[in-house]
């Protein structure tokens, strides 16, 4: 057995002569793991949130979305997009028409945006999961139909229940001038009823889903569209299709996937975790660095072991070895004691969901989410083993330091 490891873990167990040593390091443990097991908690909770956030944003956002680089439609009827429309991978394919529009109910208008989609829009079965009142449905035997969003319907208080009071949509005429005497002339006015409200994100609730048709006749654009949006099948990779895309559509589109349509969003959840965890490690270095007061006190209490080693033949590296071990096996117990009841309390949250969100909403799970991921024990381990060593190194110091002292009075 190594003799510095044999010693240390001696030292570690064995009773101190002053008491204040002991209480000083159990500080130390507790110290190390109740900032071990925060900070894995923490940062499975951002894991969980970060999972559900995009899950939010997921259900309304395609994997892939193709816009033009220059200006707002494009043509949809080539026979390329013809040929991606058939390709093997696609489970859905929507053309879709989208312009800001005027929307008013009653007494009350607001703008929103008008979302125009082929019937592909609906093989998408994770929007049912987002609404809120009334059922996502845009045909029916008595035409066409839209579901709004939450923000909408909350300014407009639109009653999804009521068929005899559909929604006004208002939109300016193409090459109409605004200088008719009769303003109701420069624009194209259609009603369509509301058949369910969703709600998703702020981004999102500002938006009416209509059938592609009730849009062209709206926006007076027969053939063009706005974009192409597209969902794979499970089995599809998305990026090399993405890839794929690129090198045929050529430089006169854009290809976008689910975090480059949502950068800002990934950009904030990433750099929130990043936050957190550099606050709490900030906590836990404090923790680990109460460790050199423990080994200082024990190099003092251990004199005469330092010098009975000393006379033996053990160098400087073998003492300052031991008290190295003795730090290191002080905060490793308490980090791995950490990360054990860290992990139980994400298991347990996973679950049975004690810890609630306050926030109702129909896609939100009722107990905060909660996201494992190994390399997050792998990082809060590193980190506590990184700092752990550099305070224990400056402690043992304290020992070598000591030979010296005891050689001089010799």
């Amino acid at each position: 057995m190594n003799t510095a490891f044999y010693i240390a873990r001696r030292y570690l167990f064995a009773k101190k002569s002053t008491n204040a040593i002991n209480i000083i390091s159990a500080i130390s443990v507790v110290g190390v793991f109740v900032g071990s097991a925060a900070l894995i908690i923490i940062l499975s909770a951002f894991n969980g949130l970060e999972d559900l956030v995009l899950k939010m944003f997921n259900t309304m956002t395609p994997q892939l979305v193709i816009t033009p680089v220059k200006g707002k439609t494009f043509e949809p009827n080539t026979v390329y997009f013809n040929q991606l429309k058939k390709a093997e991978g696609i489970y859905s394919y929507v053309e879709v028409l989208s312009e800001n529009a005027l929307l008013r109910y009653n007494d009350k208008q607001s703008v929103g945006l008008i979302k125009g989609v082929s019937p592909d829009y609906l093989k998408n079965k994770s929007l049912d999961s987002t609404i809120i009142d009334g059922h996502f449905i845009l045909d029916n035997p008595s035409g066409h139909l839209a579901v709004i969003g939450s923000a909408i319907q909350n300014f407009l208080m639109v009653n999804t229940t009521d068929p005899f009071l559909p929604l006004q949509v208002y939109s300016p005429k193409k090459g109409r001038s605004t200088s008719s005497l009769n303003p109701g002339d420069d624009f194209t006015v259609l009603s369509i009823p509301v058949s369910g409200v969703f709600e998703v994100q702020q981004d999102f609730d500002n938006v009416a889903i209509v059938p592609l048709a009730f849009a062209r006749k709206l926006l007076e654009e027969p053939q063009k569209v706005s974009s192409i949006e597209i969902l794979l099948n499970k089995d599809v990779d998305a990026d090399k299709f993405k890839s794929r895309i690129e090198k045929e559509i050529g430089e006169g589109f854009q290809v976008k996937d689910r975090i480059e349509q949502n950068t800002a969003l990934h950009n904030i959840l990433g750099s929130e975790k990043w936050a957190v965890y550099i606050i709490l490690t900030f906590v836990l270095i404090i923790a680990i660095f109460n460790i050199i007061g423990s080994l200082t006190m024990l190099v003092i209490d251990k004199l005469k072991d330092i010098a009975v080693l000393s006379s033996l033949g053990a160098g400087k590296s073998l003492i300052k070895r031991i008290f190295l071990l003795e730090g290191m096996m002080i905060t490793m117990t308490g980090c791995i004691l950490g990360l054990i009841v860290g992990l139980i309390f994400c298991l347990l949250q996973q679950e049975f969901g004690f810890v609630k969100m306050a926030q109702d909403n129909p896609i939100l799970t009722n107990g905060y989410p909660i996201g494992l991921k190994w390399m997050d024990f792998l990082l809060v381990f590193l980190t506590v083993t990184v700092f752990s060593f550099m305070a224990s190194a400056l402690s043992s110091n304290l020992s070598v330091k000591k030979i010296d002292h005891l050689n001089q009075d010799l």
